[in-house]
This record gives structure tokens, C-alpha cells and sequence, in this order.
């Protein structure tokens, strides 16, 4: 598939980029909320402060990749991590760690007066927030982690470059969940947004320095959501797409977003411009997915070779088959949509693969010229977020990135 577009068709794949965008409160909102939590587990009552427990953002909200929501009773999902810096994972159970960091999240459920109760899931806490909100965040509680990976992975010859920030991580379904063991379920969100970034670099950067210049501040003052890459854009179009692909699926065959993610960054090669990173995203994504001696799709974890994203697909081979019906369809729409011209004739063309309303907009948004700065958009208008007012229920995740 060739990486060229008609100027149409760049400049309506850009407008979709831009109303699928949240706006600067929104991120704002996910910062602030993290924030106020590792305050929280911090002050000095706290009961786990002597453990430095530091909060982080992880997921979609973390590698600027978020989209806004098919409907008014999704929520945005915050994926937070709580790592204890002073704790090692052959000192304490699984189930331990998390009990500590569940008593002082319920202790701050309470002095927020929360009204919703606080939830377990599989491996994090989930903080329900107040009606209307459209949001919650789910923390998941982990020990620092990366000397033993960073030898485990040398010893099997693998980069091992991300491997500094890996951590370990519950899972209330693991055999040895209640007692002390080394053997603990593996992550590394810091070391995957580094990778993320690192494929990114050069047009972050320059990005960054633009809208720096544009409002006369330094670049180490812009963060990073404030700015939107090819990278970036293709990636929530995608997200969408595959969003309005499974919209009914029964059989929870639909894609992961970290498998999106990341065969979309492997195969991004610095295009400049949204539409011609599209293309070339989707021509070159399934090259970087690998196979094993026994023929079994390996999507191999930037920052942990070792972990195989797509290790379901062995057990469940329609999801496999589920990819790859998905692939071929996106690349034939977008393929078809790169040569139309016409911004009436390619809002009709993406309105049953992107949604009406979504096409509507990005057609409407054209009267103007767009802009790869957030700030630029409408989308970014406001500085604080505006949640409504109408109850929002979660919805299923599609996958942490």
C-alpha cells in the first residue's frame, strides 16, 4: 500500500485526529488525580509512607493515545501504578502489598467523600469518582523489579535497555498470591513509554518546540500532552476503527490497544504528516509480528522481550483471526479513502468504519485548517475539564494502551 494521499483525505484524516482528541483539562484531570492520591500515601499519618510508594500514570493516558469515548456511559479509564521503592517482593506477599495499599485508598475514598465504594479488580484498586465524573482509575500496587529482569533478559540475549523500571506486579489469581515467593506476575509501563517515545523522538521534539516558540516558553516547559505526532494520531484513529469494527463483538475477539500500539510504533518511520503515517502504519504492522518453532504469533514487549502480548492468540485462534479480518479491513478503507477527493464524499465513505457523528464532526471541523498542537484545537479550548452532569457507567477495557 502506497504511503500517499490525496490533500483531502490528509486534511480529513486530521480533522478525525483532532475530534477523536481530548482536550488539555482531561489530561489535566488524569495528572491531578494521581497527584492527589500519592499525596495522599504520603502525608505523615500515612501508614505506608515509610515504603515511599510513588504514583504513576500508565496505559492510553501516558503515551497521549487516549480517545474519547463511543458513548456517554463509557468512562475514561486512568491506569495508575503505586510502586512501594523500599519493598522487595521476596519480603511480602502479593496479597499483603495489596491489602496495604487498598486500607490507605479506602482511607482517602472517605476524606474525598466518595460515594461510590471502592473496587477489586483481578490486579489494581479501582476509585470510582462522583457521578458524572466519566472517569475512574485503577492502581495497581507493585515492588521495584528491574535488576532481575535486566539479568534475566541478558541471560537469553535481549535488549535489555528498558529493562531498569520493570516492576512486579499482583494478581489476586496467581497460585502463590498469599504467600511470600519470588515468582510475581512482571510489568514495566515506564520502560514501554520510554520504547514508545523513542520511536517518536525527532517529531515529539520538534512539535514541542514549535508550540514552545508559538506561546514564548521553553520546550522543557511544554509537557508532552500538549502535543499530538503522526504516531499518536494514527494510532487513535485505529483505535477507533477497531472500536466501531467490534462494536458488537460477543466472543471478546476484538484487538488489544497494546497490540495496536505496539506494532504501530514499530512500524511508524517518521512520517510528518497523519495520513501518509496511516498508510505506512498499516502496510508494515503484521512484519514485526514474529512466530515461534511451533508456528505460535509472537508480539513480543518492547521493554520485556520475554512477554508475548498476543499469548492468547494460541489459546483463542479466533482472536488471531479477529487481527488480521481487522487489518485487512482498515487497510482497504484507508487505502480507498487516501484517493478520494472531496471532504462530503470521504465523510460518507468513514461514516459506517469511523461512526456517523465522528465523520459529521471532522467534517464540519474543516471549515478551519487544524493543527497537530493540541492547544491549537477546539478540543483543547478549555484549560479546565468540563465532566457534565449524566451518571456514566465503565465500560469493558479494550487493552491498557
Amino acid at each position: 500500500m502506497a504511503a500517499s494521499a490525496t490533500t483531502s483525505s490528509k486534511r480529513f484524516i486530521e480533522a478525525i485526529a483532532d475530534e477523536l482528541g481530548i482536550s488539555d483539562g482531561r489530561y489535566e484531570q488524569a495528572n491531578d488525580s494521581y497527584l492527589s492520591l500519592g499525596r495522599w500515601l504520603n502525608r505523615p499519618a500515612s501508614t505506608i509512607a515509610v515504603y515511599a510508594p510513588a504514583v504513576y500514570i500508565q496505559g492510553s493516558f501516558g503515551l497521549g493515545t487516549v480517545i474519547k469515548p463511543l458513548s456517554l456511559e463509557e468512562e475514561y479509564d486512568v491506569d495508575a501504578v503505586c510502586e512501594f521503592k523500599s519493598i522487595a517482593k521476596h519480603t511480602v506477599s502479593q496479597k499483603r502489598l495489596k491489602t496495604l495499599l487498598g486500607t490507605e485508598i479506602e482511607a482517602y475514598r472517605k476524606a474525598q467523600t466518595m460515594v461510590k465504594p471502592l473496587g477489586e479488580g483481578r490486579r489494581c484498586w479501582t476509585l470510582n469518582y462522583a457521578e458524572g465524573a466519566q472517569f475512574h482509575m485503577d492502581i495497581v500496587p507493585a515492588v521495584p523489579n528491574g535488576a532481575e529482569v535486566r539479568r534475566m533478559l541478558e541471560a537469553h540475549r535481549f535488549d535489555a535497555r528498558w529493562a531498569g523500571t520493570a516492576i512486579a506486579i499482583t494478581d489476586n489469581e496467581r497460585y502463590n498470591y498469599s504467600v511470600v515467593s519470588d515468582d510475581w506476575p512482571r510489568s514495566n509501563p515506564k520502560g514501554y513509554l520510554q520504547w514508545f517515545k523513542s520511536r517518536m523522538l525527532v517529531v515529539l521534539t520538534e512539535r514541542k518546540r514549535e508550540l514552545a516558540k508559538s506561546i514564548n516558553a521553553t520546550v522543557e516547559q511544554i509537557p508532552d500532552y500538549r502535543v499530538r505526532t503522526p504516531l499518536q494520531a494514527a494510532i487513535m484513529i485505529l483505535k477507533r476503527h477497531r472500536d466501531i469494527m467490534f462494536q458488537d463483538d460477543e466472543i471478546h475477539c476484538c484487538p488489544i490497544s497494546i497490540i495496536i500500539t505496539t506494532l504501530s510504533a514499530h512500524a511508524y518511520n517518521g512520517e510528518e504528516d497523519i495520513a501518509e503515517a496511516l498508510l505506512s502504519i498499516l502496510s508494515g504492522m503484521d512484519r514485526y509480528i514474529q512466530r515461534d518453532e511451533r508456528g505460535r504469533a509472537w508480539i513480543r514487549n518492547p521493554s520485556d522481550p520475554m512477554e508475548n502480548f498476543a499469548d492468547k492468540w494460541a489459546e483463542y485462534p479466533a482472536r488471531e483471526r479477529a487481527f488480521y479480518n481487522w487489518l485487512a479491513q482498515a487497510r482497504d478503507d484507508f487505502r480507498r479513502i487516501a484517493n478520494m477527493e472531496g471532504r462530503t464524499l470521504i465523510a460518507e465513505a468513514l461514516t459506517p468504519r469511523m461512526g456517523a457523528e465522528l465523520a459529521k464532526r471532522a467534517e464540519g471541523r474543516l471549515g478551519g485548517t487544524g493543527s497537530l498542537l493540541r492547544g491549537a484545537t477546539s478540543a483543547a479550548a478549555s484549560s479546565t475539564p468540563s465532566f457534565g452532569s449524566t451518571p456514566r457507567v465503565p465500560s469493558t477495557p479494550k487493552g491498557f494502551a
